[in-house]
Parts: C-alpha cells; sequence; structure tokens
C-alpha cells in the first residue's frame, strides 16, 4: 500500500538514503533546507529549517502514515570546554525541534502509522567527549517511549541509535584514511556505519513488517555497545 510519508532534513546523509529507499513505493513529503540531491527524486520538497521556520507553514498531506525527523548534530567537546550555548544548541536541533514540529504533525498521524528518531549509542555506553550530545539524544529516547505509551495503538514510536556513521555530519571525524582506519578499528565489524545501515532499518520500522515493534530503542553500532573484543 502506498504510503505518505514526512522526513524532516533528506537531502543529506541518513535522510536522503531514506528517501531514495523509500520513494520507489510512497509519496515522500521532504522538508528540509536545501533541496540538494533531491532533484532527479519522485519527492514533494518544501523549504524548511526546523530551527527558524515555523512547522504550521509546512504544506502537509491531510493524511501522514509514516514521519522521520533526520536534523543532528555532533559537538564533541571535554565537558570543561562546553558552555550553555553548546547544551542549548544541542537540545534545540536534536529535541525541541523535534517538539516543535510533532506539535503540526501529530493531528494527521494515521492509525497504525509509525515514526523514526535517531539517537546515539553514546546515550547508553559512556564515552568521554559526548555529554552535550549524549544529553540531548538521551532526552530524545526518553520522549519517543513516552510519545509511543501515549499515542499506543495508534502509533509506533522507535528510535535508532547508531555508532559513527560516515555522513556529511561526520566529516570532521573521518576526513582522511588514518582517522576514518583508527574509527573502523574501534568497533568489532572493523567499519563505521553508513547511511544504508540506518536507512535499511528505518524502512523497516516505517513498514508494516514491524507491526509490533514500538518504544524500541535499536542500536545500529557494528557491536560496539555490546562486545569488548578490543
Amino acid at each position: 500500500m502506498k504510503k505518505n510519508i514526512l522526513i524532516i532534513g533528506g537531502s543529506h546523509g541518513i535522510g536522503l538514503e531514506v528517501i531514495r529507499n523509500l520513494s520507489k513505493d510512497h509519496q515522500i513529503f521532504a522538508a528540509c533546507r536545501t533541496s540538494e540531491h533531491l532533484e532527479t527524486l519522485p519527492v514533494t520538497y518544501q523549504k524548511f529549517n526546523v530551527l527558524e521556520d515555523d512547522p504550521s507553514s509546512l504544506n502537509l498531506p491531510e493524511k501522514i502514515d509514516g514521519f522521520v525527523y533526520c536534523p543532528g548534530s555532533i559537538n564533541l567537546k571535554p565537558f570543561k570546554l562546553l558552555g550553555e550555548k553548546d547544551f542549548r544548541n544541542d537540545m534545540e536541533i536534536n529535541f525541541l525541534g523535534l517538539t516543535k514540529v510533532l506539535s503540526a504533525v501529530m493531528p494527521r498521524m494515521a492509525q497504525g502509522s509509525a515514526m523514526v528518531f535517531y539517537s546515539t549509542v553514546a546515550v547508553q555506553t559512556g564515552m568521554p567527549f559526548h555529554s552535550s550530545i549524549a544529553a540531548a539524544k538521551g532526552a530524545v529516547e526518553g520522549f519517543a517511549r513516552a510519545l509511543a505509551a501515549e499515542y499506543a495503538p495508534k502509533i509506533r514510536v522507535n528510535v535508532i541509535a547508531p555508532s559513527l556513521t560516515d555522513t556529511p555530519l561526520a566529516a570532521k571525524l573521518l576526513n582522511n584514511d588514518g582517522k576514518r582506519d583508527k574509527m573502523a578499528e574501534r568497533h568489532p565489524l572493523k567499519s563505521v556505519g553508513t547511511p544504508a545501515d540506518m536507512a535499511k532499518l528505518t524502512t523497516f520500522l516505517l513498514s508494516d513488517d514491524s507491526q509490533w515493534i514500538t518504544g524500541q530503542i535499536l542500536k545500529v553500532d557494528g557491536g560496539i555497545s555490546a562486545l569488548n573484543i578490543n
């Protein structure tokens, strides 16, 4: 069955890969800052900046069957170098932006619909220099579980928690072979994640094949959170 799926942020990285996966079979509405890389895809694009624009301005379909929130940040610093502005900025884009958009989206979510948000493996596995982003994504995880409970059985809500993924957001961490090899070596599967890894699971969680899954934090992390083999 063809579904209406709204993706916030989809011109790069995981969001773009999700659109590539889903646009073959579903009607995709992409609300993001730029249409870069979307011109050749069968999507309905709307220019939208989650930090600046009012979600009520979005031209949304009457019924939404799937919702994906992609905006995020990677702000890795020692705690002593982080200020209130850092914590506030990470919270704004990762969590508060999500809640702001959902205020406009929730009335349109259909019976049996699904939502997918993104977190980080650093929420449930403590990692140095991740205090700001882990705090913001921790809010996303707690919010998702509460939302899943509140809206069951009408809407399923799940979260994907990746480890380092090869996206433009992570470019500074993977911008040469030495860094890439070092980051890959940290993971039991000896590689970093790809947008396709996250998009495949996102596609599954939006599909009817996952109709008995909700309130879950699903780790896609090359084994780093569960296996200690180094």
